[in-house]
């Protein structure tokens, strides 16, 4: 693959590009949100289990 073909994928994914609803946009961080709060519990979980592992 050269450059030229390159720039040409870059422009055809430009082409089909389109900007986003504000309801894609609202449900994208809400999703968003919501994984970094699981991934928060999870990693508060791990912490207090290792805190009570360690302080036996």
């Amino acid at each position: 693959m050269g450059l030229k073909d390159t720039i040409e994928q870059y422009v055809r994914v430009l082409r089909l590009a389109r900007k986003p609803s504000w309801e894609e946009v609202k449900r994208t961080a809400k999703i968003t949100g919501l994984g970094l709060a699981v991934l928060g519990i999870i990693g508060y979980i791990i912490h207090w289990v290792y805190y009570i592992i360690t302080s036996m």
